[in-house]
Protein backbone atom coordinates (compact mmCIF):
# COMPACT_ATOMS: atom_id res chain seq x y z
CA UNK A 1 0.00 0.00 0.00
CA UNK A 2 1.51 3.78 -0.88
CA UNK A 3 0.97 7.09 1.56
CA UNK A 4 -0.32 9.79 -0.71
CA UNK A 5 -1.93 13.39 0.71
CA UNK A 6 -5.70 13.27 -0.17
CA UNK A 7 -7.98 16.49 -0.30
CA UNK A 8 -11.68 15.86 0.52
CA UNK A 9 -12.62 19.17 0.81
CA UNK A 10 -10.98 22.45 0.12
CA UNK A 11 -9.60 24.75 2.74
CA UNK A 12 -6.48 25.51 4.89
CA UNK A 13 -3.67 23.76 5.28
CA UNK A 14 -5.24 20.96 7.58
CA UNK A 15 -7.49 19.81 4.73
CA UNK A 16 -3.82 17.85 3.24
CA UNK A 17 -4.99 14.53 4.78
CA UNK A 18 -1.76 11.41 4.87
CA UNK A 19 -3.90 8.43 3.37
CA UNK A 20 -2.98 4.98 2.13
CA UNK A 21 -4.07 4.84 -1.28
CA UNK A 22 -3.13 1.96 -4.23
CA UNK A 23 -2.17 3.65 -7.48
CA UNK A 24 -3.16 0.29 -9.20
CA UNK A 25 -1.85 -1.19 -12.75
CA UNK A 26 -1.17 1.61 -15.63
CA UNK A 27 -3.58 1.80 -18.06
CA UNK A 28 -3.30 2.30 -22.11
CA UNK A 29 -1.00 4.82 -22.52
CA UNK A 30 0.27 5.18 -18.51
CA UNK A 31 3.06 4.34 -16.55
CA UNK A 32 3.56 4.00 -12.81
CA UNK A 33 6.27 5.71 -10.77
CA UNK A 34 8.06 5.22 -7.75
CA UNK A 35 8.38 8.85 -6.33
CA UNK A 36 11.75 9.63 -5.18
CA UNK A 37 10.79 13.91 -5.07
CA UNK A 38 7.85 15.66 -5.22
CA UNK A 39 8.09 19.95 -6.45
CA UNK A 40 6.25 21.80 -4.04
CA UNK A 41 4.59 25.21 -6.07
CA UNK A 42 2.17 27.74 -5.70
CA UNK A 43 -0.38 26.21 -7.74
CA UNK A 44 -0.73 23.42 -5.17
CA UNK A 45 -2.16 25.94 -2.27
CA UNK A 46 -4.59 27.94 -4.90
CA UNK A 47 -6.05 24.49 -5.91
CA UNK A 48 -6.31 23.24 -2.08
CA UNK A 49 -7.49 26.31 -0.44
CA UNK A 50 -10.66 26.48 -3.86
CA UNK A 51 -9.34 29.25 -5.63
CA UNK A 52 -8.48 27.11 -8.71
CA UNK A 53 -11.90 24.63 -8.73
CA UNK A 54 -11.52 21.66 -8.39
CA UNK A 55 -12.94 18.12 -8.31
CA UNK A 56 -12.73 16.60 -4.59
CA UNK A 57 -11.76 14.31 -3.41
CA UNK A 58 -8.07 14.58 -5.16
CA UNK A 59 -4.37 13.87 -4.42
CA UNK A 60 -2.55 17.27 -4.30
CA UNK A 61 0.40 18.66 -6.36
CA UNK A 62 1.85 18.94 -9.77
CA UNK A 63 5.53 17.86 -10.29
CA UNK A 64 7.67 15.39 -9.33
CA UNK A 65 10.11 12.96 -10.16
CA UNK A 66 10.55 8.95 -9.81
CA UNK A 67 11.44 5.50 -11.28
CA UNK A 68 8.86 3.75 -13.88
CA UNK A 69 7.68 0.52 -12.11
CA UNK A 70 5.56 -0.54 -14.85
CA UNK A 71 4.44 0.10 -18.44
CA UNK A 72 0.72 0.07 -19.69
CA UNK A 73 -0.43 -1.01 -23.23
CA UNK A 74 0.65 1.49 -26.23
CA UNK A 75 3.19 3.52 -24.47
CA UNK A 76 6.89 3.22 -26.51
CA UNK A 77 10.44 4.66 -25.88
CA UNK A 78 10.19 4.63 -21.92
CA UNK A 79 11.51 1.88 -19.97
CA UNK A 80 11.19 0.26 -16.69
CA UNK A 81 13.86 1.41 -14.22
CA UNK A 82 14.28 4.82 -15.96
CA UNK A 83 13.87 7.92 -14.69
CA UNK A 84 11.68 10.15 -15.25
CA UNK A 85 10.24 13.62 -14.46
CA UNK A 86 6.98 15.71 -14.63
CA UNK A 87 5.35 18.60 -14.25
CA UNK A 88 1.54 19.96 -14.32
CA UNK A 89 -0.07 16.73 -13.55
CA UNK A 90 -2.13 16.45 -10.58
CA UNK A 91 -1.35 14.05 -7.63
CA UNK A 92 2.09 14.70 -7.51
CA UNK A 93 1.84 14.35 -3.28
CA UNK A 94 2.33 10.40 -3.50
CA UNK A 95 4.42 7.42 -2.94
CA UNK A 96 3.58 6.10 -5.92
CA UNK A 97 1.26 7.45 -8.66
CA UNK A 98 -0.06 6.55 -12.32
CA UNK A 99 0.44 9.19 -14.95
CA UNK A 100 -0.12 9.51 -19.17
CA UNK A 101 3.14 8.41 -20.19
CA UNK A 102 3.21 11.28 -22.98
CA UNK A 103 3.40 14.06 -19.75
CA UNK A 104 7.01 12.49 -18.33
CA UNK A 105 10.27 13.52 -19.99
CA UNK A 106 13.69 11.43 -19.56
CA UNK A 107 15.81 12.91 -16.42
CA UNK A 108 19.33 13.35 -18.22
CA UNK A 109 22.51 11.93 -16.66
CA UNK A 110 24.08 14.11 -14.21
CA UNK A 111 20.53 15.71 -13.32
CA UNK A 112 19.46 14.32 -9.44
CA UNK A 113 16.19 13.68 -8.85
CA UNK A 114 15.65 15.98 -6.20
CA UNK A 115 16.72 18.64 -8.55
CA UNK A 116 14.56 17.16 -11.29
CA UNK A 117 11.63 17.50 -9.31
CA UNK A 118 12.38 21.17 -8.03
CA UNK A 119 12.66 22.55 -11.67
CA UNK A 120 9.94 21.05 -13.89
CA UNK A 121 7.16 23.12 -12.93
CA UNK A 122 8.65 26.17 -12.12
CA UNK A 123 11.79 26.13 -14.58
CA UNK A 124 9.48 25.41 -17.57
CA UNK A 125 7.01 28.10 -16.26
CA UNK A 126 10.53 30.23 -17.10
CA UNK A 127 11.22 28.39 -20.12
CA UNK A 128 7.95 29.47 -21.81
CA UNK A 129 7.68 33.13 -20.15
CA UNK A 130 11.54 33.83 -21.58
CA UNK A 131 11.05 31.90 -24.88
CA UNK A 132 7.94 32.28 -25.62
CA UNK A 133 5.39 34.87 -24.22
CA UNK A 134 8.35 37.54 -24.64
CA UNK A 135 11.24 36.54 -26.22
CA UNK A 136 13.84 38.39 -24.19
CA UNK A 137 16.73 39.78 -26.44
CA UNK A 138 20.33 40.41 -25.50
CA UNK A 139 20.00 44.43 -24.36
CA UNK A 140 16.23 43.74 -23.24
CA UNK A 141 15.67 45.08 -19.30
CA UNK A 142 13.20 42.51 -17.56
CA UNK A 143 11.77 43.02 -13.62
CA UNK A 144 11.04 39.98 -11.82
CA UNK A 145 8.79 39.62 -8.83
CA UNK A 146 9.91 37.50 -5.90
CA UNK A 147 12.81 37.09 -7.62
CA UNK A 148 14.40 34.91 -4.62
CA UNK A 149 11.56 32.18 -5.19
CA UNK A 150 11.44 28.86 -6.60
CA UNK A 151 10.26 30.15 -10.23
CA UNK A 152 12.40 33.45 -9.71
CA UNK A 153 15.35 32.19 -9.17
CA UNK A 154 15.93 29.75 -12.11
CA UNK A 155 14.10 32.49 -14.44
CA UNK A 156 16.51 35.29 -13.24
CA UNK A 157 19.78 33.51 -14.07
CA UNK A 158 18.31 32.04 -17.18
CA UNK A 159 17.48 35.69 -18.23
CA UNK A 160 21.11 37.00 -17.34
CA UNK A 161 22.44 34.80 -19.30
CA UNK A 162 20.25 35.62 -22.64
CA UNK A 163 21.59 38.77 -22.09
CA UNK A 164 18.91 40.91 -20.43
CA UNK A 165 19.87 43.70 -17.60
CA UNK A 166 17.63 41.75 -14.93
CA UNK A 167 15.99 43.75 -12.25
CA UNK A 168 14.10 41.78 -9.24
CA UNK A 169 12.40 42.93 -6.56
CA UNK A 170 12.30 40.66 -2.74
CA UNK A 171 10.65 41.31 0.45
CA UNK A 172 13.82 41.26 2.70
CA UNK A 173 17.26 42.10 2.58
CA UNK A 174 18.19 38.37 2.69
CA UNK A 175 16.39 37.95 -0.27
CA UNK A 176 18.04 40.49 -2.21
CA UNK A 177 20.93 39.01 -1.52
CA UNK A 178 19.92 36.17 -2.57
CA UNK A 179 18.33 37.41 -5.85
CA UNK A 180 21.55 38.97 -6.53
CA UNK A 181 23.44 36.12 -5.70
CA UNK A 182 21.53 34.84 -8.58
CA UNK A 183 21.34 36.99 -11.68
CA UNK A 184 19.77 40.42 -11.06
CA UNK A 185 21.88 43.16 -12.14
CA UNK A 186 19.62 45.64 -9.37
CA UNK A 187 17.58 44.00 -6.51
CA UNK A 188 14.76 46.52 -4.46
CA UNK A 189 13.36 45.72 -0.89
CA UNK A 190 9.80 46.35 -1.78
CA UNK A 191 9.56 46.06 2.09
CA UNK A 192 11.64 48.94 2.07
CA UNK A 193 11.62 51.04 -1.40
CA UNK A 194 9.13 52.17 -3.91
CA UNK A 195 10.08 49.66 -6.62
CA UNK A 196 8.32 51.41 -9.47
CA UNK A 197 10.30 54.93 -8.71
CA UNK A 198 13.91 52.69 -8.35
CA UNK A 199 13.00 51.03 -11.27
CA UNK A 200 12.33 54.06 -13.49
CA UNK A 201 15.74 55.89 -11.58
CA UNK A 202 17.52 52.41 -12.61
CA UNK A 203 16.22 52.90 -16.22
CA UNK A 204 17.18 56.54 -16.86
CA UNK A 205 13.24 57.45 -17.03
CA UNK A 206 12.71 54.79 -19.81
CA UNK A 207 11.07 51.50 -17.84
CA UNK A 208 11.70 47.97 -18.65
CA UNK A 209 10.61 46.44 -21.49
CA UNK A 210 9.03 43.41 -19.73
CA UNK A 211 7.28 42.70 -16.35
CA UNK A 212 7.28 39.34 -14.95
CA UNK A 213 4.41 39.11 -11.81
CA UNK A 214 3.53 36.28 -10.39
CA UNK A 215 2.75 37.84 -6.85
CA UNK A 216 -0.40 39.52 -8.01
CA UNK A 217 -2.54 41.86 -6.27
CA UNK A 218 -0.24 43.30 -4.34
CA UNK A 219 2.47 44.08 -6.84
CA UNK A 220 0.47 44.65 -10.30
CA UNK A 221 -0.78 48.86 -10.39
CA UNK A 222 2.96 49.65 -9.91
CA UNK A 223 3.97 47.52 -12.29
CA UNK A 224 2.70 49.21 -14.82
CA UNK A 225 4.28 52.12 -13.95
CA UNK A 226 7.63 50.20 -14.48
CA UNK A 227 7.48 49.84 -18.14
CA UNK A 228 7.73 51.92 -21.18
CA UNK A 229 5.57 52.63 -24.00
CA UNK A 230 4.23 49.40 -25.41
CA UNK A 231 5.45 47.28 -22.91
CA UNK A 232 4.42 43.63 -21.81
CA UNK A 233 2.66 43.12 -18.27
CA UNK A 234 3.18 39.67 -17.64
CA UNK A 235 0.87 38.48 -15.09
CA UNK A 236 1.44 34.37 -14.22
CA UNK A 237 0.44 33.73 -10.53
CA UNK A 238 -1.51 34.96 -7.48
CA UNK A 239 0.98 34.78 -4.37
CA UNK A 240 -1.02 38.26 -3.25
CA UNK A 241 -4.26 37.66 -4.23
CA UNK A 242 -6.09 37.84 -7.60
CA UNK A 243 -5.65 40.73 -9.69
CA UNK A 244 -8.56 42.88 -11.57
CA UNK A 245 -8.75 45.10 -13.96
CA UNK A 246 -12.04 47.27 -13.62
CA UNK A 247 -10.99 49.79 -15.80
CA UNK A 248 -8.77 48.51 -19.15
CA UNK A 249 -8.41 52.13 -20.09
CA UNK A 250 -5.37 52.30 -17.57
CA UNK A 251 -3.28 50.73 -20.39
CA UNK A 252 -3.53 53.48 -22.76
CA UNK A 253 -2.90 56.21 -19.95
CA UNK A 254 0.17 54.34 -18.77
CA UNK A 255 1.93 54.07 -22.79
CA UNK A 256 -0.47 51.46 -24.46
CA UNK A 257 0.47 48.59 -22.73
CA UNK A 258 0.04 45.22 -23.66
CA UNK A 259 -0.72 42.55 -20.64
CA UNK A 260 -1.54 38.61 -21.02
CA UNK A 261 -1.86 35.80 -18.60
CA UNK A 262 -0.28 32.84 -19.56
CA UNK A 263 -0.26 29.19 -18.14
CA UNK A 264 1.48 26.35 -19.31
CA UNK A 265 -1.62 24.28 -20.10
CA UNK A 266 -1.45 25.87 -23.40
CA UNK A 267 2.53 26.54 -23.84
CA UNK A 268 3.32 23.04 -23.21
CA UNK A 269 0.22 21.70 -24.64
CA UNK A 270 2.05 19.11 -27.09
CA UNK A 271 4.85 16.65 -26.37
CA UNK A 272 7.01 18.34 -28.41
CA UNK A 273 6.57 21.11 -26.91
CA UNK A 274 7.32 19.70 -23.80
CA UNK A 275 9.97 18.28 -24.66
CA UNK A 276 11.40 21.20 -26.35
CA UNK A 277 11.09 23.30 -23.08
CA UNK A 278 12.77 20.45 -21.00
CA UNK A 279 16.12 19.38 -23.47
CA UNK A 280 16.44 23.77 -23.03
CA UNK A 281 15.95 23.59 -19.53
CA UNK A 282 18.10 20.36 -18.44
CA UNK A 283 21.17 21.95 -20.64
CA UNK A 284 21.00 25.00 -18.96
CA UNK A 285 21.36 23.46 -15.29
CA UNK A 286 23.76 20.99 -16.58
CA UNK A 287 25.91 24.21 -18.37
CA UNK A 288 25.89 25.91 -14.73
CA UNK A 289 23.72 28.73 -16.01
CA UNK A 290 20.81 28.13 -13.82
CA UNK A 291 22.06 26.88 -10.80
CA UNK A 292 19.17 25.40 -8.36
CA UNK A 293 18.69 26.37 -4.94
CA UNK A 294 16.42 23.66 -2.63
CA UNK A 295 16.03 25.90 0.14
CA UNK A 296 14.27 23.15 2.39
CA UNK A 297 12.74 19.79 2.26
CA UNK A 298 9.96 18.35 4.11
CA UNK A 299 8.53 14.68 4.52
CA UNK A 300 5.40 13.71 2.53
CA UNK A 301 4.09 13.73 5.93
CA UNK A 302 4.33 17.35 6.26
CA UNK A 303 2.99 18.65 3.46
CA UNK A 304 0.70 20.95 5.60
CA UNK A 305 3.82 22.44 7.12
CA UNK A 306 5.20 23.11 3.81
CA UNK A 307 2.56 25.06 2.33
CA UNK A 308 1.98 27.07 5.66
CA UNK A 309 5.92 28.13 4.88
CA UNK A 310 5.19 28.72 1.79
CA UNK A 311 1.83 30.78 2.28
CA UNK A 312 3.90 32.13 4.99
CA UNK A 313 6.53 33.80 2.63
CA UNK A 314 9.29 31.52 4.68
CA UNK A 315 11.20 29.94 1.69
CA UNK A 316 13.40 30.70 -0.50
CA UNK A 317 14.40 28.62 -3.64
CA UNK A 318 12.55 26.01 -4.59
CA UNK A 319 10.88 23.64 -1.52
CA UNK A 320 10.60 19.69 -1.90
CA UNK A 321 8.31 16.93 -0.61
CA UNK A 322 10.15 13.64 0.20
CA UNK A 323 8.23 10.81 0.06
Amino acid sequence: MSRAIVVHQTGGPEVLTLEDRAPGAPGPGQVALRQTAIGLNFIDTYQRSGLYPMQTPFVAGNEGAGVITAIGEGVTGLTVGERVAYQGQIGAYAEERLIAADRVVPIPKGIDDRVAAAIMLKGLTAYYLLFKTWAVARGETILWHAAAGGTGLIATQWAKALGATVIGTAGSAEKVALAKAHGCDHAINYAEEDFAARVREITGGRGVDVVYDGVGKATFDKSLDCLRPRGLMVSFGNASGVVAIPDITVLSRKGSLYITRPTGVHYLATREELLEGAELLFAAVKSGAIKVEIGRTFALNEAADAHRALEGRETTGSVVLLP
